[in-house]
């Protein structure tokens, strides 16, 4: 619909707005209380014989959106979409009377309105309100798109959100799902003895994560401040207070990239527990990934974008090195050292920046990523990541050079994040140093020094385990949607103007 159309059916409706206001009618009222929903409607009366007029049921009282209108001269049939889905409503002038239904013919799609009547069912055996009362609740002075699904429309369903849950069914059922999964996830922990806590989204030390923050200013305090990357460091300071199971499901900020995967503004659950490794997590996340999967779909595998994902466990485990080996046919002697390596990366084209070059592990780490990750379409668990780029993570006993820490991939994404936690202050404060001489070298993502951190370690931190799951890339799986921003309900986009 062009712009010029979209303004003559506006002002159409403007027209029939004041139209009724002349009538008396008050085209924003808000004194309709429905008794029942069209789901509940549908449910109740659906084994009523065809044409049969429930006389003997009490009226019934729904109020809704019309997404369909059909008018016959002196009748109409409508539909009205509530929360719960439609309900076909019959409307007859000799029924409601001739000046409601002159008022009623000055209704439009995108009306939202109130009915009250008895319920039959229609030759077709739809089940159907005979109204007998109708009135409007709200005038919508925009029509509905005609023709919404494609392509061309996609960043404008972004955009106008609120549009596409009126006109999409399929939309509604992601977000419905959507949050039954955070049910599922809260309720799952909650039964595992963990408590859910809140901690602080603006922070003075943004930590916790390898991320560049986004900055914000207090002005009373006349403070610097950063939303925050990750909880991780509240989280893990309140097991150093005594809860030795806390989860928390709530927003992180990052100031990087726009992509499929990526949204500057995104959901995670993070949760630590006192007294386990991460060899602990692993079997949590296997579990927690298959309740959602039964509650969700009955059974232990779902279809996402046309690939079959099964959750059965154990699911399989590979080191960096091994991953690398097994979907590259790289040999792990050209991964010993940085030389080889660069001219691995060199050789495969691959984009790399000058403070990749500088570090071992940051080569590596470029050849996964670039060259595995989308190959783990099946749950994987890839373990033994460099210390280098985990300086949160412990260092494992029986080789000090990786980390006892894990990432999930599942359909060729990253899902979780874990690890054993770095409990050693010293050693923490000396990771710091480094990733604080990173920073000064120009790196941007590099952890920032957190001294009160330190200072809460030295009081001693338990041995404990943390994870990190994605709620956005979890809900996209669930759902088999192909972008993030199908899964977050105002995803971040460029001004329209």
């Amino acid at each position: 619909m062009n712009q010029d159309s979209e303004n003559s059916l506006r002002q159409q409706r403007i027209n029939k707005l004041e139209q009724l206001k002349e009538l008396g009618v008050n085209p924003f009222a808000n004194n309709f209380k429905p008794s029942t929903t069209a789901e509940a409607i549908l449910k109740e009366y659906s084994t009523l014989e065809a044409k049969t007029l429930e006389d003997s049921a009490p009226p019934v009282t729904v109020a809704g959106r019309i997404v369909s209108l059909r008018l016959f001269g002196k009748a109409a049939f409508a539909h009205l979409q509530d929360r719960s889905g439609k309900v076909q409503a019959y409307i007859r002038k000799d029924l409601i009377g001739e000046e409601n239904f002159k008022i009623f013919k000055l209704f439009d799609i995108g009306d939202t309105i109130g009915v009250r009547g008895t319920i039959f069912k229609t030759r077709t055996g739809e089940v159907t309100i005979q109204v007998a009362n109708i009135q409007i609740l709200t005038k919508a002075l925009r029509p509905l798109p005609e023709k919404w699904h494609g392509l061309k429309d996609i960043e404008t369903r972004y955009r106008q959100r609120y549009v596409d849950l009126i006109v999409n069914q399929e939309v509604r059922e992601t977000f419905i799902k959507r949050t039954q999964i955070i049910d599922i996830i809260r309720n799952f922990f909650k039964e595992k003895d963990f408590l859910e806590v809140e901690t602080p989204m603006m922070q003075t030390v943004a930590g916790g994560a390898t991320a560049r923050p986004f900055t914000t200013h207090h002005n009373a305090l006349n403070l610097d401040l950063n939303l925050r990357i990750a909880p991780e460091l509240y989280l893990k300071r309140l097991v150093i207070g005594g809860f030795e199971r806390v989860f928390e499901i709530n927003r992180n900020f990052r100031n990087e990239g726009i992509s499929i995967k990526h949204n500057p503004e995104f959901t995670m659950i993070e949760f630590y527990q006192a007294y386990a490794t991460y060899l602990d997590l692993m079997s949590i996340t296997e579990e927690l990934f298959v309740t959602i999967c039964r509650i969700l779909n009955n059974h232990d595998t779902l279809i996402y974008q046309d690939q079959e994902i099964n959750f059965t466990p154990p699911w399989d485990h590979l080191t960096v090195i091994e991953a690398i080996e097994k979907y590259t046919g790289i040999g792990a002697k050209r991964l010993q050292t940085r030389e080889t390596i660069l001219e691995t990366i060199e050789e495969l084209g691959l984009e790399i920046t000058p403070q990749e070059r500088e570090c071992h592990a940051k080569c590596l780490m470029k050849l996964f990523d670039e060259k595995v990750e989308a190959q783990l379409i099946q749950p994987t668990f890839i373990t033994d990541y460099p210390v280098a780029i985990s300086p949160l993570s412990r260092r494992n006993d029986s080789n000090p050079e990786v980390t006892d820490r894990f990432e999930l991939f599942i359909a060729g994404r990253e899902m979780a994040n874990a690890f054993s936690e770095l409990n050693d202050p010293l050693d923490q404060r000396e990771r710091f140093e480094q990733q604080l001489k990173e920073k000064d070298a120009g790196d941007q993502e590099a952890h920032q020094f957190d001294a009160d951190y330190l200072r809460a370690l030295e009081y001693g931190l338990p041995p404990t385990a943390g994870e990190g799951i994605g709620i956005d890339r979890l809900v996209m799986l669930f759902t088999d949607a192909a972008s993030i921003r199908d899964v977050i309900l105002f995803p971040l986009l460029k001004p329209e103007q």
